[in-house]
């Protein structure tokens, strides 16, 4: 089935749709892309750390079959032989899933996550299980069973967190795609971070059925995550739609906005970055600035827009006293017997005194006026443009940033995602612009709830623009 090929064409950096193509032609083998994704694996990984269980043997088996069943002429979905990666707090049947956790060494599900069970069901082949930190509970990739991830543009800079392990093995061809999850920053984050692209599709849209924690599901996304918007959105598709376990997982596979763009009119895109966000980088500026002309010029109707309801209030803070409010007791019931086992950041959590009922209260007020205001918002427009993170990857474990000569709580990092989460709005990283550091930019595209068919459309447009898809990491 193999062809001859040019020696410096690099398999491991097709995407997953070309790959598929080129195993539906037979241009390609399943085994030929599982294997140079092993190769690069093996070649980059001790690097970056990004890959923590590899599946190997299964992975060429899964190949063999895929290949015969090409041979035979047999049906093929749409992933057919294409390799993806998992993050590794998403089950996995027979597979280790360690969560990032001593308490966890050794844990083998007995059955896969609604998500892998999906990819699975459109041909694709699991490769690896990717780092995150412990419990997926922070905004970096490191913990004391796997250790710390790398950027792959920047060794000494994060990925981010806490789907950053999924964000590098794709960034660093060791994986064209994969399963992260996000409650508040956690596949943007990391994509923005790394150059590739990540969806926070509407809440409940992709099941949650497998994930651990269980805690905070009502914020809690499962996404695709991959190098090219064509990409996630053919994984969407096969990732949306109730499975009869999330009770939040109810909208029907085709359901889509009521009120969705009128034909015949250009799409209405607002943007903002500060003072919403403040303090924003200025290079991280100039790119969303950017993608607004860039929209423009392809025929959408861009304007600079205020949401009141988002100055003067980072939502990382009712964030931090809801998500607070239910992790904590849910983690001194599950997992506080072991705590010297813990990661600092876990051992801190569990030191948290659980907040006043009338803190959480005011919180859960703060959301439902920003939900309000974002569906106000989307009576006038069809997207919001912002940005992802305020900066570019920063060096590993610091606890504040300076930022346009501000110094910041690292927490800031999560002010321009963390409202689409607890607003369960759909969200979309694209990679952009690079640095004056050589580090990617990301923008994100957010659009009114089941409207994830214009952010994949728009994000596809400005992908066209992007500096960051034509060039590689330096690894």
């Amino acid at each position: 089935m193999s062809h001859a090929r040019s020696e410096a064409e690099e398999v491991h950096y097709l995407d997953a749709t070309e790959l598929a193509a080129r195993i539906r032609t037979k241009r390609l083998s399943p085994r030929e892309v599982v294997q140079a994704h092993l190769d690069r694996i093996s070649a980059v990984n001790p690097k970056v750390n990004a890959i923590v269980t590899l599946m190997a043997d299964e992975a060429l088996s899964a190949a063999r079959a895929a290949e015969a069943t090409v041979m035979s002429g047999g049906t093929l979905g749409p992933f057919h032989g294409v390799p993806f990666t998992i993050k590794d707090a998403i089950d996995t049947a027979g597979v280790v899933t360690q969560r990032g956790s001593r308490l966890f060494v050794g844990n083998v599900p007995a059955q896969d996550a609604t998500a892998v069970t999906r990819l699975k069901g459109a041909g694709a082949i699991p490769l690896a299980k990717t780092n995150l930190p412990e419990f997926s509970a922070w905004w970096e990739t490191d913990n004391l069973v796997t250790g710390r991830t790398n950027n792959p543009w920047n060794l000494a800079r994060t990925p981010g967190g806490s789907s950053g392990g999924e964000s590098a093995a794709i960034a660093a061809g060791m994986s064209p795609m994969g399963l992260g999850s996000d409650v508040a920053i956690s596949v943007r984050g990391p994509a923005h971070y790394t150059g590739i692209v990540a969806l926070k599709a509407t809440h409940g849209r992709i099941p949650y059925t497998g994930h651990w924690p269980e805690a905070l599901s009502r914020f809690w996304h499962i996404g695709p995550m991959a190098r090219s918007v064509r990409d996630v959105a053919t994984a969407y598709s096969v990732l949306k739609g109730p499975d009869g376990v999330d009770p939040y997982a109810i909208h029907a596979t085709s359901a889509g906005p009521a009120d969705g763009p009128l034909p015949g009119r250009p799409l209405r895109v607002g943007w903002l970055a500060e003072p919403e966000f403040d303090p924003v980088d200025r290079e991280v500026v100039a790119a969303v600035t950017t993608a607004a002309e860039v929209l423009r010029d392809l025929g959408c109707a861009v304007e600079a827009v205020r949401i009141p309801t988002l100055d003067g209030m980072d939502y990382a803070d009712p964030a931090g006293i809801l998500y607070g409010g239910e992790i904590v007791p849910y983690f001194r019931k599950s997992v506080a017997t072991r705590t010297v086992e813990h990661h600092a950041v876990i051992r801190g959590f569990l030191t948290h005194a659980d907040p006043p009922l009338a803190d959480f209260v005011a919180g859960e007020g703060k959301v439902e006026r920003l939900r309000s205001a974002f569906a106000e918002y989307f009576r006038q427009y069809d997207v919001l443009l912002t940005p992802v993170v305020p900066i570019t990857a920063p060096p590993h474990n610091l606890s504040e940033y300076v930022v346009n000569g501000r110094t910041v709580p690292a927490y800031h990092v999560m002010s321009a995602t963390v409202p689409f989460n607890l607003s369960g709005l759909p969200a979309l990283s694209v990679p952009f612009r690079f640095s004056s550091e050589h580090l990617p930019i990301g923008v994100q595209l957010v659009s009114k709830w089941l409207d994830e068919a214009t952010i994949l459309r728009l994000g596809a447009l400005l992908e066209t623009a992007s500096e960051v898809r034509s060039r590689r990491p330096p690894l």
